[in-house]
């Protein structure tokens, strides 16, 4: 939620999982919170091989405290690669404007692209030198 993509290893862990696409509700006040959590969101669309949908808050409650102002741009990425959408944006609406975005993803086109993609970065981890170690009910993982 929000923050929580701007580290990349909580997508690692669900990616591999088998997740296919991330929902990333965000609250941001200014344009410059939300650039980080787009740009945070499409990176890990690249190193994932993975959409990713962020959903903001827009407009302003002014009796909530901490809620007075929203900055956002909802938008659906996908990996940045040829056969998917131009500059990874599947659909996205205009900014701080109440908009419900509809798109169809296709999860398939994920599988294929990570493994024919033109950048495998999923596949090319260097996890002889990294490994993303995580405890799931008491039990230590190794992504």
């Amino acid at each position: 939620i929000c923050y929580d993509i701007e580290f990349p290893e909580l997508v690692r862990i669900v990616a591999r999982k088998g997740a296919g696409i991330i929902f990333v509700p965000f609250n941001t006040d200014t344009r410059h919170g939300y650039l980080r959590v787009r740009h945070c969101a499409l990176a890990r669309c690249v190193e994932n091989h993975i959409y990713v949908a962020v959903a903001g808050c827009t407009g302003n409650l002014p009796f909530v405290e901490n809620s007075d102002i929203h900055y956002a741009q909802s938008a659906i990425f996908t990996p940045a690669d040829a056969e998917f959408a131009r500059d990874a944006v599947a659909a996205e609406c205009s900014a701080n404007i109440e908009t419900m975005i509809i798109h169809d993803v296709d999860v398939e086109q994920l599988r294929r692209h990570k493994q024919t993609g033109s950048v495998q970065n999923w596949n090319d981890r260097r996890q002889d030198l990294y490994k993303v170690v995580y405890l799931e009910d008491g039990e230590e993982n190794v992504v």
